[in-house]
C-alpha cells in the first residue's frame, strides 16, 4: 500500500486522510506525556486543527500571511502547521537552535505577522527582538507553565478553546478556505541554514510538495501498519516531506522522539518499523556496537566478526539470487547468535531506515545490511521539496543516492554539477531575484551546487559540494567529503575536518570520540587529569597516527593527511561551527582554528 487518498494540495491531503480514518482508534500521532507514550486519534487531530485554524482566523490571520513556527517535534507543530495552511497562510518554520539575531533577520525578511513558539526559552529569544520586527503582532506559546500571558503573548490552548467555541458558526468557512487553496499557492518559506551569509527563503508551493510526495511514496513504500519514529527537525524539508506529509498520506502512525539525545531509549519504547535519519546516528550506533564487542572475550569477538562476514556474503547472494543451503544455515545461526540482539536495540521491528542530509558511507550501509537492517539513502535539497533521487528497497547500491524519482529529470553539467528539473523545483528565493537567477536557469534547471556522476546502471553518485572542492598548491583537485567520511569510520573519531585548499598537503582537525579515547586510556593505563592532557598524551597521539595511516592507505598521495590536530571540544551548532542539519561551516571552523592550522604548515613556503 502507498498513498491512501487523492489530493492536489497539502490541506486536501490532511482533510481527506483524517476524514477517511476518523472512526479508527489507532493513533495518527504518538508522543510522550508524563513519562509514557500516548496516542492522538485522527478524529482528535482533525478537531484540534479545525479549532486552531478558527482561533487564528479570529485573531486576524488570513490567506497570504506569514506565520513563523519555532518548536521541537510535537503534535502542536502539526496542529499549528495545518491550522495556518487551512487559512491559506504561509508556514515559515525555524530551527530551535537559531539565535535571536538570526530569528530577527528571517522574521523581517518574510514580514512575519505571528510567531508560534514551544516554550519560555524560545519565547525569550523572540521577545528580545520584537521591537526590531515591525510586522510582528502576536506570539503564541505552546507550553503554559511559567509563561506570563498578555495582549501580545497568547496561549496556544486558549486559541484552541476560542476556535472550539466558534466552531459551530464557522464550520462552513473552513471548507470554503480549503477549496480556495490551489497547487500553485505558496505553502512554505524554508530558510536554508547555509554555510555562509544570511539564509535564503526557499519558496515551495503546495504543488511542489505534493508532486514530491506522490513521486516518492511508490519508491519508499509506507503502509497503514507502519510506525515511524520522528526525531529530525520538522522544519527541515526532509523530515517534513517524508516523515510527516508522506507518512500521513500513507496512513502510518508517527511517534515523536523526546529529543535527539533520547532517540536510543525512544527506539525501544516506540519499536518503530521505519525511521528517517542522518548518517551520524548510524555511525554512532556502529561505533557503540564495535566498542562493546572490543570489550568481549576473544571467542565472542570471533563469533561476531564471523557473523558479520556471513551476513555480508548472504546479502550479496540475496541481491544476485544465488543462495546455497550452507550459506542460508550459517546466516540463520549468525542471526540467532548476534544479529537479533543488535536489532532488539532498535525495538526489533525496523523494516528499513531512510538516510539523507549527508553522504552515507558505503561500508556503513554494508555493515547494517549484514545485520539485517537496510538503510535506503536518498538525495535532495530544500529547493527540490526535497527529494531528487533515492535508492529502492528492491534496487539499491551503497555509495550511491539511488535513481531519480518519477517526474524529475537529472543531468550532469559540463563542470560536473548536478542539475535537476521537475514539478518539485521551488518557485525561487523569497525577495532575492539575484540568487534565484543564479540557482534556476532559463530552462528551469536547478543548479544544485553538488558535484556528481551517473554509473552504468543509472545510479547517481555525489562527489562533493561544488564550492567545497579543494585545489592544492600543486594543482590537484580534492573532494573533502568522501575523505572525511572515510575517517569517520574510526570508533575513535567523532568529527573530522579536512584542510587542504591552496595548501602543499592535506591536514585535518579531528574531534576525538572522547568516550572511546578514555576507554583506550584506561586499557593502556594512561593517567591524565584533564581532557587537554589526555588528547596531548604521546601515546594517544601515536594511536591516532596509526588510525589515520590505516584509514587512508587507499587514498591517492595528494589526498593523504600528513598532519592533524586533535581538538579538545566538539564542533557545535551553538558555536556556529555546524549548521542546524549538522553540516560543517568550513569558513567558520577554519577562521576559529586558524592558529592551529597555521601551526601545521609552519616553516613551509
Amino acid at each position: 500500500m502507498s498513498l491512501v487518498v487523492e489530493f492536489s494540495t497539502i490541506t486536501q491531503l490532511f482533510d481527506a486522510v483524517t476524514l477517511k480514518f476518523q472512526h479508527e482508534t489507532r493513533p495518527v500521532i504518538k508522543q510522550k506525556i508524563d513519562g509514557k507514550y500516548q496516542g492522538i486519534s485522527y478524529a482528535q487531530l482533525r478537531s484540534d486543527v479545525e479549532h486552531f485554524a478558527i482561533g487564528l482566523s479570529s485573531l486576524g490571520i488570513s490567506r497570504g500571511d506569514c506565520v513563523a513556527l519555532i518548536s521541537e517535534n510535537r503534535s502542536e507543530w502539526v496542529i499549528a502547521d495545518m491550522g495556518m495552511l487551512y487559512l491559506g497562510a504561509i508556514n515559515v518554520p525555524l530551527y530551535t537552535t537559531l539565535t535571536p539575531k538570526q530569528i530577527e533577520f528571517i522574521l523581517n525578511d518574510a514580514k512575519v505577522k505571528f510567531v508560534i513558539v514551544s516554550n519560555q526559552f524560545q519565547l525569550n529569544k523572540v521577545l528580545k527582538i520584537i521591537s526590531d520586527v515591525p510586522s510582528l503582532q502576536k506570539i503564541i506559546v505552546m507550553n503554559k507553565s511559567g509563561i506570563e500571558f498578555n495582549d501580545t503573548v497568547l496561549s496556544f490552548r486558549e486559541i484552541l478553546q476560542k476556535g472550539k467555541q466558534e466552531y459551530s458558526s464557522r464550520k462552513n468557512f473552513l471548507g470554503q478556505e480549503i477549496d480556495k487553496s490551489k497547487p500553485e499557492d505558496l505553502l512554505t518559506l524554508i530558510y536554508t541554514s547555509g554555510t555562509t551569509g544570511n539564509p535564503k527563503g526557499v519558496m515551495l508551493t503546495h504543488g511542489n510538495m505534493v508532486s514530491n510526495i506522490q513521486a516518492s511514496a511508490p519508491c519508499i513504500k509506507i503502509s497503514t501498519d507502519d510506525v515511524l519514529l520522528s526525531y529530525l527537525p520538522l522544519c527541515h524539508s526532509f523530515e517534513r516531506m517524508a516523515g510527516y506529509y508522506t507518512s500521513l498520506g500513507c496512513g502510518a502512525t508517527i511517534a515523536y522522539a523526546e529529543s535527539v539525545e533520547t532517540v536510543r531509549e525512544n527506539l525501544l519504547e516506540v519499536r518503530p518499523t521505519i525511521m528517517a535519519s542522518v548518517p551520524r546516528l548510524f555511525e554512532k550506533i556502529q561505533n557503540r556496537i564495535l566498542k562493546q564487542i572490543a570489550d568481549q572475550p576473544p571467542v565472542k569477538q570471533k563469533i561476531f566478526h564471523w557473523a558479520i562476514d556471513i551476513g555480508k556474503k548472504y546479502a550479496k547472494a540475496k541481491r544476485l539470487k544465488k543462495f546455497t543451503p550452507l550459506l542460508s544455515v550459517q546466516r540463520w545461526f549468525g542471526d540467532k547468535l548476534v544479529f537479533q540482539k543488535i536489532k532488539a536495540r532498535t525495538g526489533g521491528r525496523v523494516r528499513f531506515f531512510v538516510s539523507g542530509g549527508a553522504a552515507l558511507g558505503k561500508e556503513l550501509g554494508e555493515f547494517f545490511e549484514a545485520i539485517g537492517i537496510t538503510i535506503i539513502e536518498g538525495y535532495g535539497l530544500s529547493e527540490s521539496s526535497p527529494v531528487i533521487s533515492v535508492n529502492r528497497l528492491d534496487n539499491y547500491k551503497f555509495g550511491s543516492v539511488g535513481l531519480p524519482i518519477p517526474g524529475v529529470e537529472v543531468r550532469i553539467a559540463s563542470d560536473g554539477e548536478i542539475l535537476a528539473r521537475g514539478p518539485n523545483i521551488m518557485k525561487g528565493y523569497w525577495n532575492n531575484q539575484k540568487e534565484t537567477e543564479e540557482s534556476l536557469d532559463s530552462d528551469g534547471w536547478l543548479h544544485t551546487g553538488d558535484i556528481g556522476t551517473f554509473d552504468e546502471d543509472g545510479f547517481l553518485h555525489i562527489t562533493d559540494r561544488k564550492k567545497h572542492l579543494f585545489v592544492s598548491s600543486g594543482g590537484k583537485n580534492i573532494a573533502p567529503q568522501p575523505i572525511e567520511n572515510s575517517f569517520l569510520q574510526s570508533p575513535f573519531i567523532d568529527q573530522f575536518v579536512l584542510i587542504g585548499d591552496k595548501k602543499m598537503f592535506c591536514s585535518a582537525l579531528i574531534v576525538p570520540d572522547f568516550d572511546a579515547v578514555k576507554d583506550f586510556a584506561k586499557r593502556e593505563a594512561i593517567s591524565y587529569t584533564s581532557v587537554d592532557e589526555l588528547v596531548n598524551h604521546p601515546q594517544i597521539k601515536k594511536h591516532f597516527e596509526e588510525e589515520v595511516t590505516k584509514l587512508q592507505k587507499d587514498f591517492a598521495l595528494y589526498e593523504r593527511v600528513r598532519k592533524f590536530t586533535l581538538l579538545i571540544q566538539p564542533l557545535t551548532i551553538e558555536s556556529g561551527e555546524l549548521t542546524p542539519t549538522l553540516k560543517i561551516r568550513r569558513k567558520v571552523v577554519e577562521e576559529r582554528y586558524k592558529h592551529l592550522i597555521e601551526k601545521m604548515y609552519e616553516g613551509l613556503t
